[in-house]
């Protein structure tokens, strides 16, 4: 998959409702590196493959406790520029967050790597 083309599946995304499986629930290690806990869920989109070949990933906000599988609404994108996949950031609340709050959000996993938020307008 190209840069554009892995841009382009992304975007696709950005404001529609899916449903992702969770993998790594609130408080789950990461799976290469236990010392990073998970914060908040994250999990992929079935049958949909980002640019690593695995399915695409999901950062999710506004859950507080750990679940397997939510129906969300995707309000942006992490595009890692030192990497071969982006990331897609969602809500399974009505609440808005802004550019900073999700960079907050994320920023357990996202400090190792070059990245920007791409925010639903």
């Amino acid at each position: 998959m190209t840069f554009e083309e892995r841009k382009a599946q992304v975007r696709y995304y950005l404001g529609k409702t899916v449903r992702i499986e969770i993998d790594r629930p609130i408080g789950a290690p990461h799976p290469k590196h236990p010392e990073i806990i998970y914060p908040i869920n994250y999990g992929y989109i079935p049958e949909v493959f980002g640019g690593d070949g695995e399915e695409l990933d999901v950062y999710v906000l506004g859950l507080d406790e750990p679940v397997e599988e939510c129906t969300v609404r995707v309000i942006a994108i992490v595009h890692r520029s030192d990497d071969v996949e982006d990331k897609l950031v969602a809500t399974a609340s009505d609440g808005s967050y802004t550019k900073e709050e999700i960079e907050r959000a994320v920023y357990f996993q996202e400090q190792f790597h070059e990245s920007e938020i791409e925010i639903l307008k």
